[in-house]
């Protein structure tokens, strides 16, 4: 809420001492510019600070209980001659709020990061000056053609403060994985680093080829003289186009493997499926008729155990 110091703290107006310590050091874990890049939990934590610096105070507590002050420790207007007193040189009332000088903050502090150099460690004194804040993460969801993807490629994205951005698509990225553009995020505040971009990598699917693991699969649909007779055709593959052999009484559902033809040294199976020819002619039908006479079979009978 607005201009409620409690509400900051997530605290009544009840709460002890302790007790505010203790909501403010809660904060202060989650939300600290050193722990949370996210703006929102510097904002979170600058209004708990302010919010602390009040509270902490029992004579400020008290003035702000009984609507002297506001939130930020300022002489409400109609008290304008109590104002001119806060705002004197050397008056408690007269500093700001939020990231200054305080012996209780640095206790806090050091005890909550130790006494490590730079950032908000050794004490808030001071540090105000020297603020500074990692620019913001950006996440995208970026959705890569299966071929790119297990190849490998570059694509371009597009940036929220406009412009756009060359990615590298690494060879063999899987669906569901993230990749991590450092710098590419927000720009940092003072002397804080830029964020960096990630992109959580989603595959297009293609009309023929699947992918499991590092194996790419493909149905190759093959004639039924090519099933009864063998055959050499062109299989696709995810480089291009190789020579196939197919063998001589093949199946569908029989499966035949090219080694090395998968992504990043897998292999590409590849599962045969018989197409009848779209019309069974006269002659083809007088051949079948003539042919079952003598070689009828039954394709649905199990094999015998050991035949």
């Amino acid at each position: 809420m607005a201009g409620d110091p409690y509400a900051d703290l997530g605290v009544g107006k009840s709460a002890t001492e302790a007790e505010i310590k203790k909501a403010y050091r809660r904060i202060a874990k989650t939300d600290h510019p050193d722990l949370n890049p996210d703006p929102a939990a510097a904002e979170r934590f600058k209004a708990a600070s302010a919010a602390y610096e009040l509270l902490k105070d029992p004579e400020q507590r008290r003035r702000f209980d009984a609507g002297e002050i506001d939130a930020q420790g300022q002489e409400k207007p109609q008290r304008r001659y109590y104002r001119e007193h806060a705002e004197a040189a050397g008056s408690p009332y007269s500093r700001g709020y939020g990231f200054d000088s305080d012996p209780d903050l640095s206790d806090v502090f050091s005890d909550l990061f130790g006494r490590r150099a730079g950032g908000f460690a050794g004490g808030f004194g001071g540090q105000q000056r020297n603020f500074a804040m990692r620019g913001q993460d950006y996440r995208f969801a970026l959705e890569v053609d299966f071929l790119t993807a297990a190849r490998g490629g570059k694509t371009r994205i597009t940036l929220p403060e406009g412009g756009d951005l060359e990615v590298t698509i690494p060879k063999g990225v899987r669906d569901g994985q993230t990749i991590r553009l450092k710098g590419k995020g927000g720009p940092g505040t003072g002397s804080g680093g830029p964020g960096d971009a990630y992109l959580a990598i989603s595959v297009a699917p293609h009309p023929d080829f699947r992918r499991e693991g590092d194996d790419i699969l493909l149905t190759l649909p093959i004639g039924l003289d090519e099933a009864v007779l063998g055959a050499r055709v062109a299989a696709p593959t995810i480089d291009g186009p190789v020579n196939l052999t197919i063998p001589k009484g093949a199946s569908s559902g029989q499966k035949l493997r090219l080694r090395g033809r998968g992504v990043n040294g897998g292999d590409q199976q590849i599962e045969l499926k018989i197409v009848m020819p779209p019309k069974v002619d006269d002659e083809l039908a007088r051949f079948f008729e003539e042919w079952r006479k003598q070689h009828a079979y039954d394709p649905r009978a199990k094999p015998k155990p050991g035949g």
